[in-house]
Protein backbone atom coordinates (compact mmCIF):
# COMPACT_ATOMS: atom_id res chain seq x y z
CA UNK A 1 0.00 0.00 0.00
CA UNK A 2 1.33 3.42 -0.98
CA UNK A 3 2.55 5.57 1.88
CA UNK A 4 3.69 8.62 -0.09
CA UNK A 5 2.08 10.73 -2.78
CA UNK A 6 3.90 12.48 -5.62
CA UNK A 7 2.52 15.32 -7.69
CA UNK A 8 4.05 15.62 -11.16
CA UNK A 9 3.45 18.89 -12.98
CA UNK A 10 4.55 18.45 -16.59
CA UNK A 11 2.89 18.82 -20.00
CA UNK A 12 5.12 16.19 -21.64
CA UNK A 13 3.30 12.81 -21.42
CA UNK A 14 6.55 10.94 -22.09
CA UNK A 15 8.12 12.42 -18.94
CA UNK A 16 5.00 11.71 -16.90
CA UNK A 17 4.85 8.08 -18.07
CA UNK A 18 8.58 7.59 -17.49
CA UNK A 19 8.28 8.77 -13.87
CA UNK A 20 5.24 6.57 -13.35
CA UNK A 21 7.12 3.50 -14.60
CA UNK A 22 10.10 3.90 -12.25
CA UNK A 23 8.08 5.00 -9.23
CA UNK A 24 8.72 2.73 -6.18
CA UNK A 25 5.77 0.72 -4.87
CA UNK A 26 5.37 2.87 -1.76
CA UNK A 27 4.60 5.90 -3.95
CA UNK A 28 1.42 6.84 -5.76
CA UNK A 29 1.44 9.54 -8.41
CA UNK A 30 -1.01 12.19 -9.54
CA UNK A 31 -0.15 14.39 -12.50
CA UNK A 32 -1.34 17.60 -14.08
CA UNK A 33 -0.22 19.27 -17.32
CA UNK A 34 -1.16 22.78 -16.19
CA UNK A 35 -0.36 25.07 -13.34
CA UNK A 36 -3.77 24.37 -11.84
CA UNK A 37 -3.29 22.15 -8.80
CA UNK A 38 -5.63 19.33 -7.78
CA UNK A 39 -7.88 20.07 -4.82
CA UNK A 40 -6.04 17.45 -2.75
CA UNK A 41 -2.60 18.99 -3.37
CA UNK A 42 -2.01 19.85 0.31
CA UNK A 43 -1.68 16.09 0.94
CA UNK A 44 1.30 15.60 -1.37
CA UNK A 45 4.64 14.63 0.12
CA UNK A 46 6.63 15.71 -2.93
CA UNK A 47 6.20 17.47 -6.25
CA UNK A 48 8.24 17.26 -9.46
CA UNK A 49 7.56 20.54 -11.27
CA UNK A 50 8.52 21.35 -14.84
CA UNK A 51 9.63 24.93 -15.36
CA UNK A 52 8.35 25.22 -18.95
CA UNK A 53 4.66 24.41 -19.16
CA UNK A 54 2.83 25.29 -22.37
CA UNK A 55 1.40 28.73 -22.17
CA UNK A 56 4.14 30.01 -19.91
CA UNK A 57 5.82 32.84 -21.74
CA UNK A 58 8.51 33.45 -19.13
CA UNK A 59 10.57 30.93 -17.18
CA UNK A 60 9.99 33.08 -14.09
CA UNK A 61 6.49 31.60 -13.97
CA UNK A 62 8.06 28.26 -12.99
CA UNK A 63 9.35 29.59 -9.66
CA UNK A 64 5.95 31.19 -9.20
CA UNK A 65 4.31 27.76 -9.40
CA UNK A 66 6.71 26.50 -6.73
CA UNK A 67 5.59 29.31 -4.45
CA UNK A 68 1.96 28.49 -5.22
CA UNK A 69 2.39 24.87 -4.12
CA UNK A 70 4.27 25.83 -0.95
CA UNK A 71 1.57 28.33 -0.06
CA UNK A 72 -0.83 25.40 0.25
CA UNK A 73 1.59 23.15 2.15
CA UNK A 74 4.96 24.45 3.30
CA UNK A 75 6.27 20.93 4.00
CA UNK A 76 5.90 19.56 0.47
CA UNK A 77 9.33 18.78 -0.95
CA UNK A 78 9.58 20.32 -4.40
CA UNK A 79 12.01 19.24 -7.09
CA UNK A 80 12.21 21.53 -10.09
CA UNK A 81 13.11 20.05 -13.47
CA UNK A 82 13.93 21.46 -16.87
CA UNK A 83 16.17 21.11 -19.89
CA UNK A 84 16.96 24.80 -19.45
CA UNK A 85 20.04 24.82 -17.21
CA UNK A 86 20.56 28.56 -17.06
CA UNK A 87 22.00 29.53 -13.70
CA UNK A 88 19.46 32.32 -13.21
CA UNK A 89 16.52 29.91 -13.56
CA UNK A 90 18.00 27.28 -11.26
CA UNK A 91 18.83 29.82 -8.56
CA UNK A 92 15.34 31.33 -8.86
CA UNK A 93 13.86 27.88 -8.25
CA UNK A 94 15.92 27.36 -5.10
CA UNK A 95 15.01 30.83 -3.88
CA UNK A 96 11.33 30.06 -4.46
CA UNK A 97 11.60 27.01 -2.23
CA UNK A 98 12.66 24.03 -4.35
CA UNK A 99 15.00 21.66 -2.55
CA UNK A 100 16.65 20.40 -5.73
CA UNK A 101 16.83 20.97 -9.48
CA UNK A 102 17.01 17.99 -11.87
CA UNK A 103 18.22 18.28 -15.45
CA UNK A 104 16.16 16.82 -18.26
CA UNK A 105 16.29 14.18 -19.60
CA UNK A 106 15.78 12.68 -16.15
CA UNK A 107 18.02 9.87 -14.96
CA UNK A 108 16.02 7.05 -13.29
CA UNK A 109 18.61 6.48 -10.56
CA UNK A 110 18.63 10.19 -9.71
CA UNK A 111 14.83 10.28 -9.52
CA UNK A 112 14.71 7.24 -7.23
CA UNK A 113 17.51 8.59 -5.04
CA UNK A 114 15.65 11.90 -4.69
CA UNK A 115 12.47 10.09 -3.67
CA UNK A 116 14.36 7.98 -1.10
CA UNK A 117 15.70 11.10 0.57
CA UNK A 118 12.23 12.64 0.63
CA UNK A 119 10.95 9.45 2.27
CA UNK A 120 13.70 9.78 4.88
CA UNK A 121 12.67 13.36 5.64
CA UNK A 122 9.02 12.44 6.13
CA UNK A 123 10.00 9.49 8.30
CA UNK A 124 12.02 11.82 10.54
CA UNK A 125 9.01 14.09 10.80
CA UNK A 126 6.72 11.16 11.55
CA UNK A 127 8.77 10.24 14.62
CA UNK A 128 7.62 13.51 16.19
CA UNK A 129 3.95 12.70 15.73
CA UNK A 130 4.17 9.30 17.40
CA UNK A 131 4.62 10.82 20.84
CA UNK A 132 6.15 9.17 23.87
CA UNK A 133 8.03 5.95 23.71
CA UNK A 134 9.99 6.74 20.56
CA UNK A 135 13.70 6.01 20.97
CA UNK A 136 14.86 9.12 19.15
CA UNK A 137 13.26 12.33 17.91
CA UNK A 138 14.41 15.67 16.55
CA UNK A 139 11.73 17.92 17.97
CA UNK A 140 11.07 21.35 16.53
CA UNK A 141 9.46 22.90 13.48
CA UNK A 142 11.59 26.05 13.23
CA UNK A 143 13.36 26.75 9.96
CA UNK A 144 16.66 25.79 11.61
CA UNK A 145 15.24 22.42 12.69
CA UNK A 146 13.69 21.77 9.29
CA UNK A 147 17.09 22.46 7.74
CA UNK A 148 18.69 19.88 10.04
CA UNK A 149 16.05 17.28 9.12
CA UNK A 150 16.60 17.90 5.41
CA UNK A 151 20.36 17.54 5.78
CA UNK A 152 19.97 14.29 7.70
CA UNK A 153 17.51 12.97 5.10
CA UNK A 154 19.85 13.96 2.26
CA UNK A 155 22.48 11.56 3.63
CA UNK A 156 20.26 8.48 3.46
CA UNK A 157 22.19 5.72 1.73
CA UNK A 158 25.30 7.86 1.40
CA UNK A 159 28.54 6.02 2.25
CA UNK A 160 31.66 7.57 3.73
CA UNK A 161 32.32 9.56 6.89
CA UNK A 162 29.94 12.20 8.22
CA UNK A 163 30.91 15.06 10.55
CA UNK A 164 28.40 16.44 13.06
CA UNK A 165 29.36 19.81 14.52
CA UNK A 166 27.59 21.60 17.32
CA UNK A 167 27.77 22.83 20.88
CA UNK A 168 27.49 20.49 23.83
CA UNK A 169 23.88 19.38 24.23
CA UNK A 170 22.82 20.52 20.74
CA UNK A 171 21.69 17.04 19.66
CA UNK A 172 24.63 15.36 17.93
CA UNK A 173 23.76 11.89 19.21
CA UNK A 174 20.12 12.39 18.18
CA UNK A 175 21.32 13.24 14.68
CA UNK A 176 23.49 10.10 14.66
CA UNK A 177 20.57 7.90 15.69
CA UNK A 178 18.34 9.41 13.00
CA UNK A 179 21.03 8.83 10.37
CA UNK A 180 21.26 5.21 11.46
CA UNK A 181 17.47 4.66 11.52
CA UNK A 182 17.09 5.70 7.89
CA UNK A 183 18.01 2.20 6.78
CA UNK A 184 16.52 -0.73 8.73
CA UNK A 185 18.48 -3.35 10.64
CA UNK A 186 21.78 -1.47 10.63
CA UNK A 187 24.00 -1.88 13.70
CA UNK A 188 24.69 1.32 15.63
CA UNK A 189 27.74 1.53 17.90
CA UNK A 190 28.47 4.74 19.81
CA UNK A 191 31.57 5.63 21.82
CA UNK A 192 32.84 8.80 23.47
CA UNK A 193 36.48 9.24 22.50
CA UNK A 194 37.17 11.35 25.60
CA UNK A 195 36.26 8.35 27.74
CA UNK A 196 38.87 6.02 26.19
CA UNK A 197 42.40 6.11 27.67
CA UNK A 198 44.96 6.81 24.96
CA UNK A 199 46.71 3.46 25.52
CA UNK A 200 43.46 1.57 24.96
CA UNK A 201 42.14 3.41 21.90
CA UNK A 202 43.51 0.99 19.32
CA UNK A 203 42.28 -2.04 21.25
CA UNK A 204 38.81 -0.57 21.82
CA UNK A 205 38.27 0.54 18.22
CA UNK A 206 40.09 -2.23 16.33
CA UNK A 207 40.19 -5.08 18.86
CA UNK A 208 43.05 -7.34 19.94
CA UNK A 209 44.07 -10.98 19.82
CA UNK A 210 44.65 -13.13 22.85
CA UNK A 211 48.04 -12.44 24.41
CA UNK A 212 48.60 -9.19 22.50
CA UNK A 213 49.51 -7.44 25.76
CA UNK A 214 49.28 -7.94 29.49
CA UNK A 215 45.65 -8.49 30.39
CA UNK A 216 44.60 -9.53 26.88
CA UNK A 217 43.21 -12.86 28.05
CA UNK A 218 40.92 -13.45 25.09
CA UNK A 219 40.12 -12.30 21.57
CA UNK A 220 38.38 -8.92 21.53
CA UNK A 221 36.23 -7.64 18.67
CA UNK A 222 36.75 -3.91 18.22
CA UNK A 223 33.92 -1.40 18.01
CA UNK A 224 34.60 -0.76 14.33
CA UNK A 225 34.10 -4.43 13.51
CA UNK A 226 31.06 -4.63 15.81
CA UNK A 227 29.51 -1.91 13.64
CA UNK A 228 30.09 -3.87 10.41
CA UNK A 229 27.20 -3.21 8.05
CA UNK A 230 26.11 -0.22 10.12
CA UNK A 231 27.37 2.96 11.74
CA UNK A 232 30.15 3.73 14.21
CA UNK A 233 29.67 7.00 16.13
CA UNK A 234 32.82 8.63 17.51
CA UNK A 235 31.78 11.47 19.79
CA UNK A 236 34.21 14.21 20.88
CA UNK A 237 36.64 13.34 18.11
CA UNK A 238 38.77 16.32 19.13
CA UNK A 239 39.90 14.33 22.18
CA UNK A 240 41.71 11.77 19.98
CA UNK A 241 45.50 12.15 20.37
CA UNK A 242 47.51 12.96 17.25
CA UNK A 243 49.33 9.62 17.21
CA UNK A 244 45.97 7.82 17.18
CA UNK A 245 44.45 10.11 14.57
CA UNK A 246 46.72 8.64 11.89
CA UNK A 247 45.41 5.14 12.72
CA UNK A 248 41.82 6.30 12.38
CA UNK A 249 42.69 7.99 9.08
CA UNK A 250 44.17 4.77 7.72
CA UNK A 251 41.01 2.89 8.64
CA UNK A 252 38.84 5.51 6.94
CA UNK A 253 40.97 5.34 3.80
CA UNK A 254 41.22 1.56 3.50
CA UNK A 255 38.34 0.09 5.50
CA UNK A 256 40.84 -2.38 6.91
CA UNK A 257 41.08 -3.35 10.57
CA UNK A 258 44.10 -5.03 12.12
CA UNK A 259 43.61 -6.17 15.68
CA UNK A 260 46.39 -5.37 18.12
CA UNK A 261 48.81 -8.28 17.99
CA UNK A 262 47.37 -9.71 14.75
CA UNK A 263 49.35 -10.27 11.56
CA UNK A 264 46.54 -9.94 9.06
CA UNK A 265 43.92 -7.27 8.41
CA UNK A 266 40.24 -7.77 7.77
CA UNK A 267 38.09 -5.54 5.59
CA UNK A 268 34.87 -4.27 7.12
CA UNK A 269 32.09 -2.04 5.84
CA UNK A 270 31.27 0.55 8.47
CA UNK A 271 30.13 4.13 8.04
CA UNK A 272 31.92 6.34 10.53
CA UNK A 273 30.03 9.32 11.95
CA UNK A 274 32.13 11.65 14.06
CA UNK A 275 31.05 14.54 16.26
CA UNK A 276 32.79 17.53 17.73
CA UNK A 277 31.77 20.45 19.92
CA UNK A 278 34.92 22.37 19.02
CA UNK A 279 36.13 24.17 15.91
CA UNK A 280 38.27 21.49 14.27
CA UNK A 281 39.66 23.97 11.73
CA UNK A 282 41.01 26.03 14.62
CA UNK A 283 42.48 22.92 16.21
CA UNK A 284 44.27 22.20 12.92
CA UNK A 285 45.82 25.67 13.05
CA UNK A 286 46.92 25.01 16.62
CA UNK A 287 48.52 21.71 15.62
CA UNK A 288 46.10 19.65 17.71
CA UNK A 289 44.23 17.97 14.87
CA UNK A 290 45.47 16.49 11.62
CA UNK A 291 44.42 18.43 8.55
CA UNK A 292 44.27 15.31 6.37
CA UNK A 293 41.91 13.66 8.88
CA UNK A 294 39.70 16.76 8.90
CA UNK A 295 39.53 16.66 5.10
CA UNK A 296 38.55 12.99 5.23
CA UNK A 297 35.74 13.33 7.78
CA UNK A 298 34.23 16.63 6.64
CA UNK A 299 33.18 15.71 3.11
CA UNK A 300 29.64 15.34 4.45
CA UNK A 301 28.99 17.74 7.30
CA UNK A 302 25.96 18.79 9.33
CA UNK A 303 26.24 21.83 11.57
CA UNK A 304 23.68 21.58 14.35
CA UNK A 305 22.22 24.87 15.58
CA UNK A 306 22.35 25.88 19.21
CA UNK A 307 19.07 26.28 21.07
CA UNK A 308 19.64 30.05 20.88
CA UNK A 309 19.40 29.75 17.10
CA UNK A 310 16.05 27.96 17.21
CA UNK A 311 14.19 29.62 20.04
CA UNK A 312 10.91 28.96 18.23
CA UNK A 313 11.33 25.31 19.26
CA UNK A 314 11.68 25.98 23.01
CA UNK A 315 7.94 25.86 23.79
CA UNK A 316 7.48 22.57 21.92
CA UNK A 317 10.56 21.03 23.51
CA UNK A 318 9.57 22.20 26.99
CA UNK A 319 6.07 20.75 26.75
CA UNK A 320 7.50 17.49 25.47
CA UNK A 321 10.08 17.15 28.25
CA UNK A 322 7.46 18.00 30.88
CA UNK A 323 5.09 15.40 29.43
CA UNK A 324 7.77 12.75 29.92
CA UNK A 325 7.32 13.16 33.68
CA UNK A 326 3.73 11.87 33.56
CA UNK A 327 2.06 10.19 35.39
CA UNK A 328 4.36 11.00 38.33
CA UNK A 329 3.83 14.71 37.72
CA UNK A 330 0.89 16.31 35.91
CA UNK A 331 1.85 19.92 35.24
CA UNK A 332 1.72 22.46 32.43
CA UNK A 333 3.49 25.69 31.55
CA UNK A 334 1.87 29.10 31.72
CA UNK A 335 2.50 31.45 28.82
CA UNK A 336 4.68 33.59 31.09
CA UNK A 337 6.79 30.58 32.08
CA UNK A 338 7.38 29.69 28.44
CA UNK A 339 8.37 33.27 27.74
CA UNK A 340 10.93 33.12 30.55
CA UNK A 341 12.36 29.93 29.07
CA UNK A 342 12.61 31.58 25.66
CA UNK A 343 14.49 34.58 27.06
CA UNK A 344 17.26 32.42 28.54
CA UNK A 345 20.51 31.87 26.58
CA UNK A 346 20.79 28.08 27.19
CA UNK A 347 24.55 27.49 27.25
CA UNK A 348 23.83 23.78 27.73
CA UNK A 349 21.33 23.75 24.86
CA UNK A 350 18.61 21.06 24.65
CA UNK A 351 20.27 18.91 27.30
CA UNK A 352 20.08 21.79 29.79
CA UNK A 353 16.45 22.53 28.86
CA UNK A 354 15.51 18.93 29.54
CA UNK A 355 17.18 19.03 32.97
CA UNK A 356 15.35 22.25 33.88
CA UNK A 357 11.99 20.78 32.83
CA UNK A 358 12.66 17.70 34.96
CA UNK A 359 13.47 19.93 37.93
CA UNK A 360 10.36 22.04 37.39
CA UNK A 361 8.17 18.95 37.44
CA UNK A 362 9.36 18.44 41.02
CA UNK A 363 10.00 21.93 42.37
CA UNK A 364 6.99 23.91 41.01
CA UNK A 365 4.32 23.88 43.75
CA UNK A 366 1.28 24.41 41.47
CA UNK A 367 -0.12 22.35 38.59
CA UNK A 368 0.59 25.36 36.35
CA UNK A 369 4.26 26.32 36.23
CA UNK A 370 4.75 30.07 36.62
CA UNK A 371 7.48 32.40 35.42
CA UNK A 372 8.74 32.75 38.99
CA UNK A 373 9.17 28.97 39.23
CA UNK A 374 11.31 29.06 36.09
CA UNK A 375 13.34 32.06 37.25
CA UNK A 376 14.18 30.42 40.57
CA UNK A 377 16.12 27.80 38.58
CA UNK A 378 17.47 29.95 35.76
CA UNK A 379 18.22 33.15 37.69
CA UNK A 380 18.49 32.21 41.38
CA UNK A 381 20.04 35.52 42.44
CA UNK A 382 17.46 37.80 40.84
CA UNK A 383 14.58 35.43 41.62
CA UNK A 384 15.36 35.72 45.33
CA UNK A 385 15.21 39.49 45.11
CA UNK A 386 18.99 39.95 45.06
CA UNK A 387 20.80 41.85 42.38
CA UNK A 388 24.48 41.63 41.53
CA UNK A 389 26.63 44.76 41.54
CA UNK A 390 29.28 43.82 39.00
CA UNK A 391 31.17 47.09 39.58
CA UNK A 392 32.42 45.84 42.93
CA UNK A 393 34.74 43.39 41.15
CA UNK A 394 35.01 39.62 41.15
CA UNK A 395 37.05 39.32 44.37
CA UNK A 396 34.55 41.36 46.37
CA UNK A 397 31.65 39.42 44.82
CA UNK A 398 33.24 36.09 45.77
CA UNK A 399 33.98 37.27 49.32
CA UNK A 400 30.41 38.43 49.74
CA UNK A 401 29.06 35.11 48.49
CA UNK A 402 31.43 33.18 50.74
CA UNK A 403 30.51 35.15 53.84
CA UNK A 404 26.78 34.84 53.18
CA UNK A 405 27.08 31.11 52.47
CA UNK A 406 29.03 30.46 55.69
CA UNK A 407 26.63 32.55 57.76
CA UNK A 408 23.65 30.73 56.29
CA UNK A 409 25.22 27.38 57.14
CA UNK A 410 26.11 28.44 60.70
CA UNK A 411 22.53 29.53 61.26
CA UNK A 412 21.45 25.99 60.39
CA UNK A 413 24.41 24.08 61.80
CA UNK A 414 26.12 25.85 64.74
CA UNK A 415 28.54 22.97 65.33
CA UNK A 416 31.74 24.34 63.74
CA UNK A 417 33.26 20.90 63.25
CA UNK A 418 30.21 19.63 61.37
CA UNK A 419 30.03 22.87 59.37
CA UNK A 420 33.70 22.54 58.40
CA UNK A 421 33.11 19.01 57.19
CA UNK A 422 30.17 20.14 55.08
CA UNK A 423 32.25 22.93 53.55
CA UNK A 424 35.17 20.50 53.04
CA UNK A 425 37.66 22.80 54.80
CA UNK A 426 39.57 22.46 58.06
CA UNK A 427 38.05 23.66 61.32
CA UNK A 428 40.88 26.19 61.76
CA UNK A 429 40.20 27.62 58.28
CA UNK A 430 36.53 28.01 59.14
CA UNK A 431 37.40 29.81 62.38
CA UNK A 432 39.63 32.19 60.45
CA UNK A 433 36.84 32.99 57.99
CA UNK A 434 34.33 33.51 60.81
CA UNK A 435 36.72 36.00 62.39
CA UNK A 436 37.62 37.67 59.09
CA UNK A 437 34.01 38.16 58.05
CA UNK A 438 32.88 38.96 61.63
CA UNK A 439 30.19 36.31 61.47
CA UNK A 440 27.88 35.44 64.35
CA UNK A 441 27.15 31.92 65.59
CA UNK A 442 26.25 29.99 68.72
CA UNK A 443 29.44 28.16 69.47
CA UNK A 444 28.95 24.39 69.84
CA UNK A 445 32.30 22.73 69.57
CA UNK A 446 32.70 19.06 70.35
CA UNK A 447 35.42 18.29 72.85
Amino acid sequence: MASFTLLVVDDDPIIVDAIRLILPNQWQMISTNTGELPISSPNFHAAFVDMHLKGNTRTAEGPGLIQKILAQNSKVEIIAMSGDLSLSLMEACLKAGASKFLAKPLLPDEVISSLEKIEALWQIRSLESRGRGQPVQWLGSSSASEDVKRKIASLRGEPGPILLEGETGAGKEVAFRLLNLQEPNRPAVAVNIAGIPEALFESEIFGHVKGAFTGADSLKIGLAEAAHGGDLFLDEIEALPLNQQVKLLRFLETGEVRKVGAKDSVHIKTRVIVASNQNLQQLVKEGKFREDLLFRISGKKISLPSLRERKEDIAELSRHFLSLQKPRSNKMFSAEALESLMQYTWPGNVRELRRICEQLSISAPLPIIRAEDVNVLLHPATASGKSIDYKQGLSAMLEKFESEAIQDLLNKEPDVEVAAELLKISRSSLYQKIKSYNLSYNQQVKS
